[in-house]
């Protein structure tokens, strides 16, 4: 079985192209179905040995969302059996994915937003120009955290505005900012990080205080911090920063389509969420200021 298993993380790393963080992920879903089958053969496979590997999963408090993602992997991995040769049939083609209750994402209003910032714009730490440059682009631009984490120097372009991000599946888009963050982009590259780079060398936009590139860590701890001097009292994450960018980008007319497209969505669906918010949003106004609500 673990041939097999090399030969689909090959396919999915050569053939589609995926991301090391997904190759993980994949490799980390295909281990424990391994461990769970033990010594038993392929052939040996059926509906009730897979029903029972998911149950196990259940009974072990795997939420429903992790078994669904897990039925995918699993999915993949037997279509490539089955594509290949190595096996003559589906074994999940009767296997439900598990019901799914689907959290909204959690959202900044702007004047939340507009509080970070003043927070940003008035600090006067070393890391003061980093830390606002970092913030324009992870709202500015809806950047996911490690994407702003892996932006090259040359992959910016302050004079047209662009930056050409690595997204999910190393699939590259380019993605437009505002005048706003070329002013704290440029402020941040000509004074902090040349101090901050010193002889490192390091080619990322993003630097700690001790010249390396910033870590994902660093980043959560930052918009924490942030968020709590502005007076946010509840719990936000980088994702939240990019969550509000597309709610307020449909709030103030956007279409869906070019938000997918900033986002960098390969399925339109997954942004359809936040056109979700907004209506919550709109129950939540008539609600509070209908007289008949």
């Amino acid at each position: 079985m673990d041939h097999l298993v090399d030969a689909f993380l090959a396919y999915l790393r050569v053939e589609r192209g995926l991301s090391t963080n997904t190759l993980d992920a994949y490799r980390r879903d295909l281990a424990g179905f391994v461990g769970h089958l033990g010594e038993r053969e392929l052939e040996h496979l059926n509906t009730s040995v897979l029903v029972d590997f998911f149950e196990a999963r259940a009974r072990e408090g795997l939420s429903a969302s992790s078994r669904a993602r897990l039925l995918s992997t699993l999915r993949s991995f037997f279509q490539f059996l089955v594509e290949e040769g190595a096996f003559d049939r589906d074994p999940l083609s009767r296997i439900e994915a598990p019901k799914i209750w689907r959290r909204l994402p959690e959202v900044l209003t702007e004047d939340e937003v507009q509080g970070i910032f003043t927070v940003l714009e008035k600090a006067r730490s070393g890391l003061a120009t980093r830390n606002l440059a970092l913030f324009e682009l992870l709202y500015g631009c809806g950047l996911r955290v490690g994407e702003v984490l892996t932006l090259g120097l040359n992959e910016l372009d302050l004079e047209r505005c662009i930056c050409k991000v690595r997204g999910k599946g190393d699939k590259e888009r380019l993605v437009p900012f505002g005048e706003r963050a070329r002013v704290a982009l440029e402020q941040y590259l000509v004074n902090d990080r040349t101090r901050l780079e010193g002889t490192k060398g390091s080619d990322r936009v993003f630097l700690n205080r001790s010249g390396h590139p910033l870590s994902r860590m660093g980043v959560w701890k930052l918009v924490r911090g942030v968020a709590g001097k502005a007076g946010v009292d509840r719990e936000i994450h980088p994702h939240t920063l990019r969550h509000s960018f597309a709610t307020h980008l449909l709030e103030h007319g956007a279409d869906l389509r070019s938000v997918q497209l900033l986002l960098g969505h390969e399925d339109i669906a997954t942004t359809q969420i936040y056109t979700h918010i907004d209506r919550e949003r709109l129950r939540a106004v008539y609600a509070r200021c209908h007289p008949r609500a």
